[in-house]
């Protein structure tokens, strides 16, 4: 049973513009970033929400492809997906599963397919 949402990301064309763009227009300013994530396909940067670390993660594809690249090409500027936290990220999936979600497990990372989402991505983030 997920807690709350953990962060979630947003994906966008120019990351540069976005940090100016949330610092002005939504006074948020980034605590971390922008930094490239070659692994992930994206150059990121971290804007804390609150004291919680919680926070919004803007997500710019670095090169063609990856999964905020195609994303992009597909749908456009917008939030990628929304991260949930779970007690147990194990029993979390077991039951996600067993109530008919479509998981999608990469390593230790868990997703929730967006048709079960109502086009919107989640993930699983353990925080005990």
């Amino acid at each position: 049973m997920p807690k709350w949402i953990d962060h979630i990301v947003v994906r966008v064309n120019d990351l540069d513009q976005s940090l100016k763009d949330y610092e002005t227009k939504l006074g948020m300013k980034a605590s971390k970033g922008p930094d490239a994530v070659p692994h992930l396909g994206m150059t990121r940067a971290i804007v804390p929400l609150g004291d919680e670390g919680r926070f919004i993660e803007l997500a710019e594809p670095l090169g063609d492809g990856g999964a905020i690249g195609g994303a992009l090409e597909k749908y456009g500027e917008g939030v990628h997906l929304v991260a949930l936290a779970v007690d147990d990220i194990a029993a979390a999936t077991a039951e996600m599963k067993a109530n008919g979600a479509r998981v999608i497990e990469a390593g230790t990372q868990v997703f929730i397919h967006p048709k079960d989402g109502h086009g919107v991505m989640y993930q699983l983030i353990e925080r005990p």
